[in-house]
């Protein structure tokens, strides 16, 4: 095991794109101090239509250790639910126990109430809510932090017309991590759910960035370094009384 620097560690699941939220955040905390693993799943990227980005993995870390960060990237398929232990594993080999856990990952595939498919369905809770079950399980049963340093945060949404799967599951997701709030008391650990609202990452034609501007009042659409610095101030000392709480953070995206 290599000796863990004094620097926290935060673990980022869903940093696969250069341009994604997950790599906006790893950003934020590695300039903030922390040492981060993240995770990706290329495949997830191959089936969507931006496709995979090739050597964003290499361009995060380079960038990431630029910084100042140790930097510990791990391919993982969430839907294994024996990926959270390896996960967990690889980070601590390299980095050290896990102070912070953001998870940013998510399957998202548009479909209907009358058009989803039984296997899409399964996927997206899979995912979005199983998953995340097993972070915060396999992060509380690992936690040794000082009492009040510990925490937990997910990304939400609230869009499940037309995109059925991908929103009822991200409901469960918020009711997932609130829930640690309380059962991990003990430990010390705040639990937050952020939602930043229409963020163009590579998924947004002309008409949906138009709408997403015009219906927010500052006038643009969110980025990734909006969300980042919410997450940093979350994690910092400062961010520590909040706690339990469904956050909105999309610049009064209506």
């Amino acid at each position: 095991m290599t000796q863990p620097s004094e620097r926290p560690v935060a673990l980022v699941t869903g940093v696969g794109r250069t341009v994604g939220i997950g790599a906006g955040i790893a950003r934020r905390l590695a300039e903030e101090g922390w040492d981060i693993a993240f995770t990706y799943w290329t495949p997830y990227d191959e089936r969507m239509e931006w496709g995979v980005q090739s050597g964003d993995t290499e361009k995060i870390t380079h960038e990431l250790t630029a910084i100042g960060a140790t930097v510990v990237p791990i391919e993982a398929d969430l839907v294994d639910t024996e990926a959270p232990a390896r996960i967990f594993a690889a980070a601590e080999e390299r980095l050290g126990n896990v102070t912070a856990l953001v998870m940013a990952h998510c399957e998202s595939v548009n479909s209907s109430i009358l058009d989803t498919t039984i296997e899409s369905f399964d996927r997206h809770f899979a995912v979005n809510a199983r998953a995340v079950w097993l972070l915060i399980r396999e992060y509380a049963t690992r936690f040794k932090g000082p009492h009040g340093s510990g925490r937990i945060i997910a990304l939400t949404s609230d869009h499940t017309a037309h995109n059925l799967p991908y929103g009822a599951s991200k409901g469960a997701l918020d009711r997932i991590t609130l829930a640690a709030a309380e059962e991990l008391a003990d430990l010390g650990v705040t639990a937050n759910v952020i939602n930043p609202g229409p963020i163009d990452t590579g998924w947004m034609n002309d008409d949906i960035r138009a709408m997403g501007t015009n219906q927010t009042p500052l006038g643009r659409l969110g980025t990734p370094a909006d969300t980042g610095d919410l997450i940093a101030f979350l994690c910092s000392e400062r961010g520590q009384w909040i706690n339990k709480q469904p956050l909105m953070s999309n610049g009064g995206f209506a």
